[in-house]
């Protein structure tokens, strides 16, 4: 099993060390470190997970994000990495737009 974090969750990442990076020096890094270990735990934990929309939904240990993804074979791909404080309206419409590719 490996993983593959797509276009958009990797923007979703740097999106929040830069939001972190700018509360306090060294915020940004504890926040990709969190959550790298949290992705890094769908090696053990994938599928198990509440799906929304097509997409399987883990709830990270330390920052309110959640992290949507899929399992396909012997992949698990992270699709989104979301701030749980977003409108939930957004977060729909996005999650619908990149179940259609986009």
């Amino acid at each position: 099993m490996r993983i593959e974090i797509l276009t958009h969750a990797k923007e979703d990442l740097f999106d929040g060390y830069l939001f972190y990076e700018r509360q306090q020096a060294g915020i940004g890094d504890y926040f990709l470190d969190s959550l790298s270990a949290d992705i890094e735990s769908l090696l053990l934990h994938h599928g198990y997970h509440r799906q929304f929309f097509g997409f399987h939904r883990m709830i990270a240990r330390v920052f309110p994000f959640f992290i949507y993804y899929r399992v396909s074979g012997e992949t698990i791909y992270v699709d989104a990495v979301v701030d749980q404080r977003r409108n939930p309206a957004s977060i729909k419409r996005l999650l619908l737009r990149l179940k259609q590719g986009g």
